[in-house]
């Protein structure tokens, strides 16, 4: 064999370092298997800031102390969601304030004014005067999977345009607002969440807003909540038109309770329990319908009630003015009481801030 042909044996190849040892890599050459799903998944996530990132505003919220003065009340976060400035936050974000204003990604403070706020949601709509606005696309909640990406943008502690990601953890869920009524279709997501962030965007991974981040359990880890997106949707356009959510009401105070087996089967009831009227009001409907303290309500216009929010889900502004049969238990009579709901009162609440 010629030496020429032995020196090709003894030359080490390119990709060795004889140094490190034999046969070995080195670290540059090294390729993570995981690196394009990693890349993949940062560009979802920077390609969906970039599109709603300029729509996501930063509010402070005041009370008025006196002429032209006002006192901070605290701040939170909320979109643009029309070029013309209408922004959609959280109702306990602005509920009560004196003073809104809003600070745009390009560093503009604008005052803000409120047109309409739902504190049973939640929502709330604000409305900015001001030009070149850049919207958020509005998603569909309908379209939302269990284990997607989730996005939020927000304003935590007053860090502007602040960012977190994580997955869609569960679908359908059901939250109290601060007035007792219950939000359904709640999204959970594990997206971290920090006081600040309610009323900003949770968007997917195509830039499109799925739900308004509303709640944190503060005991917890990685739970958080977000009012779907379809829910605001329905908000928005009864605040556009009449600035409130007009509901119907009957005009009594209950609570959940369990059923006796004998009544539920004597009575061929579809559930095995019903809201137990504690107070009516004077001069409401149920009072004047006959309505008494002690009964069970089983039923609504034949929809089985088996608790207070199935009650509430049935009280809708279609009801206002409508003769509808209120189906109670009696000790153990079971009564069809003709009932004429009413419009609700407008929810009036002390100021809350994160």
């Amino acid at each position: 064999m010629t030496h020429n042909r032995i020196a090709e044996f003894i030359v080490a190849p390119a990709d060795v370092d004889p140094v490190e040892g034999a046969g070995l890599p080195r670290e540059q050459d090294v390729v993570n298997p995981d690196l394009p799903l990693l890349d993949a998944y940062s560009k979802a996530v920077t390609s969906a800031v970039a599109a709603v990132g300029p729509s996501v505003v930063n509010i402070e919220v005041g009370t008025k102390v006196s002429e032209g003065q006002y006192r901070r009340g605290g701040s939170g976060s909320g979109f643009i969601f029309t070029p013309d400035g209408l922004i959609l936050t959280n109702s306990h974000v602005v509920h009560g304030a004196d003073h809104i204003e809003v600070t745009l990604a390009d560093g503009r403070s604008i005052p803000a004014t409120l047109t309409g706020d739902d504190p049973e949601t939640d929502l709330a709509v604000i409305h900015i005067a001001a030009n070149d606005l850049v919207a958020a696309q509005l998603g569909e909640a309908k379209a939302i999977q269990v284990g997607q990406l989730a996005i939020a943008i927000g304003n935590p502690y007053g860090f502007q345009a602040t960012v977190t990601a994580g997955f869609v953890s569960a679908l359908g869920r059901s939250m109290r607002s601060r007035t007792g009524r219950s939000i359904d279709n709640v999204i959970q997501t594990d997206a971290a969440l920090n006081p600040g962030n309610s009323g900003g965007p949770l968007v997917n991974s195509r830039g499109e807003v799925i739900g308004v981040n509303t709640a944190i359990i503060a005991s917890a880890q990685g739970i958080c909540f977000a009012t779907s997106i379809d829910t605001a949707k329905w908000v928005v356009s009864r605040l556009l038109r009449d600035g409130r959510i007009k509901r119907s009401r009957l005009g009594v105070a209950g609570q959940d309770v369990p059923l006796h087996r004998r009544l539920v089967r004597y009575h061929k009831l579809d559930a095995e329990r019903g809201v137990l009227v504690i107070n009516v009001e004077e001069n409401g409907p149920a009072k004047r319908a006959g309505i008494e303290e002690g009964d069970l309500i089983v039923a609504f216009d034949g929809h089985t009630v088996a608790g207070i929010d199935d009650l509430h889900r049935l009280m809708t502004e279609d009801r206002v003015g409508v003769p509808t049969k209120v189906t109670v238990l009696r000790r153990v009579e079971k009564l069809e009481i003709e009932v004429t709901p009413v419009e609700s009162k407008p929810v009036v609440m002390e100021s809350h801030r994160d």
